[in-house]
């Protein structure tokens, strides 16, 4: 079993289950830098061990223009146009 930290403030956690993963990850993978200070050294470091573990996978990378609000929607549909996965940065 695998337990997932959620940082919101829940009294009673709710439950939930993994995605059935892949045997082999291919394809683009997405990383989407929110704008937060250091968010590009995470995404860095995941595009890093990520080419290691899966040489055959695509990095695309993309930001949002302030973390204090929502991507703008042609940011979301361009990602969700170019990508298999998304992989979301937030760091400080």
């Amino acid at each position: 079993m695998t337990t997932i930290l959620d940082p919101t403030d829940e009294r009673i956690p709710v439950r939930r289950n993994l995605a059935t993963r892949p045997e082999e990850l291919s394809g683009t993978v997405a990383f989407l830098d929110i704008s937060k200070p250091r968010g590009n050294k995470l995404i860095d470091r995941l595009e890093f061990r990520l080419k290691e573990e899966a040489p055959g996978v695509t990095v695309k990378r993309y930001a949002k223009p302030t973390f204090t609000k929502p991507a703008p929607t042609d940011l979301l549909n361009q990602i969700k146009e170019d990508s298999d996965f998304v992989i979301e940065a937030l760091a400080d």
